[in-house]
């Protein structure tokens, strides 16, 4: 079976089948050992938090993006996508974009990243307009841009690498 996404949490195993293509560099079982290495080794704030996180936002890699989207169905834009995990999650309700996001929760430095962190950038001169996750190993999940679906990619190169401008973990309160 190829696998899309598998968490593993303190208390179970979840595996979600195959919805899209694989992470770009990463094959399936490149994908499984990065979610196992980095939920299972999670500090106990963050542990099934982060799990649940991933877990949920693996299950809409390949979901539309869609401008204003906060729907799986009818596609979902990158501050709809975190609302949309956080709330299916951890029952938590964020704030509708971006830029109001990254007031939410506490600061985070980039070298202390854990999965489940939510990560800003500033891909133009408006400030923070685009917001992923943090999944571990340098990569993000995230829904990019009109065209494009949701899906895995680097931020410690390239594109996201450049316009990244801070972190936030939200934990249970």
């Amino acid at each position: 079976m190829k696998i899309a996404a598998v968490c593993v949490c303190s208390h179970a195993v979840f595996i979600s089948p195959v919805i899209a293509a694989p992470a770009e560099g990463l094959d399936n079982d490149a994908l499984e050992q990065l979610i196992r290495q980095h939920t299972a080794s999670s500090s106990p704030a963050t542990g099934d938090d982060a799990g649940d996180l991933i877990m949920n936002a693996m299950g809409l890699l390949g979901v539309a993006y869609h401008f204003g989207g906060n729907s799986p169905t009818k596609g979902l834009d990158c501050s709809g996508f975190m609302q949309y995990i956080f709330k299916r999650s951890m029952g938590i309700t964020l704030p509708r974009s971006s830029r109001q996001m990254a007031t939410t929760g506490e600061p985070v430095e980039r070298n202390n990243l854990q999965p489940g962190d939510m990560v800003f950038f500033n891909p133009g001169s408006r400030g923070i307009s685009h917001v992923g996750m943090y999944i571990g190993n340098g990569r993000m999940i995230h829904a990019p841009r009109t065209g494009r679906s949701i899906e895995i990619t680097s931020i410690d190169q390239g594109y996201w690498a450049r316009v990244y401008v801070t972190a936030r973990r939200v934990k249970h309160t």
